[in-house]
């Protein structure tokens, strides 16, 4: 089963082409250009990541990282930012972000970072579900 990636991005080019290469390396991609809309897609649909813009024209990154975590705290947040100062990097992890890469990125980087971070999740839910089974 394909792993489903939300891309929530405000660059029509940058957004298309996260887009198309992730679709072509077998995920399914969807996409949206306007945080509230992302945050309401990421909330009501199976998604497996999201890639977050931090700067959108109408809502900050930080902010909807912050409230998917509250109530999808398993889901995982790849930040993609033209804001490369260490401080950004650490409150956008401190909120949730469970990577963070910088503009301009190469699109590979960004596939192995996909790659990476959904296979520590999937390693983290069969540790979970086995020491349920131990508890049953």
């Amino acid at each position: 089963m394909k792993k489903k990636v939300l891309v929530i991005e405000d660059e029509k080019a940058i957004l298309q082409g996260l887009l198309d290469n992730l679709n072509e390396e077998g995920f399914e991609a969807i996409g949206e250009s306007l945080g509230k809309n992302g945050m309401e897609t990421a909330l009501r649909e199976d998604i497996d990541i999201i890639l977050l813009d931090l700067m959108l024209p109408d809502m900050n990154g930080l902010d909807i990282c912050k409230e998917i975590k509250k109530q999808k705290i398993a889901l995982p947040i790849i930040m993609i930012t033209t804001k490369s100062g260490e401080s950004d990097k650490i409150l956008g992890l401190e909120l949730g972000a469970d990577d963070y890469i910088t503009k301009p990125f190469s699109i590979n980087e960004v596939l192995a970072r996909v790659r990476a971070v959904l296979r520590r999740f999937e390693i983290h839910d069969k540790v979970k579900h086995q020491k349920l089974e131990n508890y049953t």
